[in-house]
């Protein structure tokens, strides 16, 4: 190799190991019966060599016994220009950590407190608008690696960056790589460095346009330019990335726009076969009212959506939280929703909105699921933080300010999963992220209909 592709990246090679037997035979390791596979990383034990400059002198260092299935992760993240320092740091984890059982499901996905360890032989997947990873968060509780994450937003810059930031936190050490640009322009560089052929690609294209709460307003709304450069830009991930299943979150109107459409006639001509509808999340669990279009196309096999569960109240949710919560003081038209309440019904416990004009109720009994939570409830029309966004009213007269770790936990979030400090960042993953709960069942749904589509 080049000196400078080992200063910057290193070299991953194969090498056998050769040993003498008391009968004079000499027999190389790792055993294989016929003859070796040059493709089959398991044929060979793996080694990783690099440089350093030490007191002005480069030096050689190495790494061996490498697993295995961690080799095409490497070749990966050599592929999409890694640093040595991070695939240094993967090949640490992976050679420190017990193989892990080789199911569709991490055994923790019930347990959201540890974080899941994943099998090197993983699926793959690529997210395009990634925002803080709700989706790679739900992935990697169904058992998925994801390897490259989209996310950038041109018009609010510095959220976007902090946005990224956060989602570097949190998925660095599955190997996934953040890029900072919008997908129209990572089109445009014809997808270099991802992987081709990836178990999942997964969209979420910006909804703003689409959304209820946006078109409500004055003289806003309706499909964009930019909207539909999105759209294409995804429809063309589709044509150069071919994934085995692709999936698409969005607000319910989107299905009723040409940026919807010029991603499904390309899905239909790549053949393939295409299930989506509009699904409420606090049918599949969720605390939280939330309808999104849900879509999932996938090649050779058929895989549906899958069927809802139990709702839960927000209440019996983030119970456990309230004690924490600091104490708070209703606003006048808080304080008129509640009163309204208490005229018609018993006391019970009260999720109380402080902002947003929309034609529901400002509040939802314990009973039932929250109110869709969105970005505007944590900042205000400049980008600032409030410093308050909902209030709990509980039977005793009591009022607790809600918390960013009861709005993660309302909308789906692990425990495992690190906010940023700033209320404004976290509020703005929350809101725009696909709820992670709901993400788990979705694929772990796909992927038990896969698995047994090719038993």
């Amino acid at each position: 190799m080049k000196s400078s592709q080992l200063h910057s990246q290193g070299c991953l090679y194969p090498y056998l190991e050769k040993k003498k037997l008391l009968d004079g035979s000499i027999v190389f390791y790792p055993r294989v019966i016929c003859e070796r596979d040059p493709n089959n990383p398991t044929h060979y034990r793996w080694a990783y060599n690099w440089e350093e400059r030490v007191d002005g002198v480069w030096k050689g260092r190495s790494i061996g016994s490498i697993p295995p299935g961690a080799v095409p992760m490497i070749r990966l993240m050599q592929q999409q220009g890694a640093t040595k320092e991070d695939i240094i740091a993967f090949i640490k984890r992976a050679k420190s950590k017990k193989p892990s059982p080789k199911l569709d499901v991490c055994k923790n996905s019930d347990n959201t407190k540890i974080k899941p360890t994943l099998p090197d032989n993983a699926p793959i997947a690529v997210v395009l608008f990634a925002g803080g990873g709700g989706i790679e968060a739900g992935m990697v509780e169904a058992g998925i690696r994801p390897v490259i994450a989209v996310e950038f937003d041109p018009t609010k810059p510095d959220l976007s960056r902090a946005i990224a930031f956060t989602h570097h936190h949190n998925f660095s050490e599955y190997g996934c790589r953040i890029i900072q640009l919008t997908v129209q322009e990572v089109a445009q560089s014809g997808f270099l460095g991802f992987p081709r052929c990836p178990d999942y690609l997964h969209a979420s294209p910006v909804c703003a346009n689409f959304s209820q709460a946006h078109t409500a307003k004055a003289g806003k709304g309706g499909e964009t330019s930019d909207d539909l450069t999105a759209a294409i830009a995804v429809a063309e991930a589709v044509r150069q990335l071919q994934p085995r299943v692709f999936t698409l979150e969005n607000v319910p109107r989107y299905q009723e726009s040409e940026s919807f459409t010029a991603i499904l006639e390309t899905l239909e001509e790549y053949r393939y076969l295409i299930d989506y509808s509009v699904v409420n999340m606090a049918d599949f669990g969720l605390p939280q009212a939330r309808r999104r279009l849900v879509l999932i196309a996938s090649r050779g096999f058929r895989v549906t959506l899958p069927s809802g569960t139990t709702p839960c109240g927000w209440y019996e949710a983030i119970v456990h939280l309230i004690p924490t919560m600091t104490d708070s003081q209703l606003l006048p038209k808080q304080q008129q929703a509640l009163e309204k309440f208490l005229a018609e019904n018993a006391p019970t416990a009260l999720l109380i909105e402080r902002v947003g004009g929309r034609k529901l109720p400002k509040y939802k009994p314990g009973s039932h699921p929250a109110n869709t939570i969105l970005r505007s409830h944590f900042t205000d029309h400049k980008g600032c933080n409030r410093n308050k966004f909902a209030d709990i009213w509980l039977p005793d007269g009591t009022t607790k300010s809600l918390t960013i770790p009861g709005a993660a936990i309302l909308q789906g979030f692990p425990s495992w999963y690190e906010f940023p400090n700033e209320a404004a960042t976290a509020g703005s993953i929350i809101g725009y992220s696909v709820p992670p709960s709901f993400v788990v069942q979705l694929f772990t749904h796909i992927q038990k209909q896969l698995s047994g589509a090719f038993l």
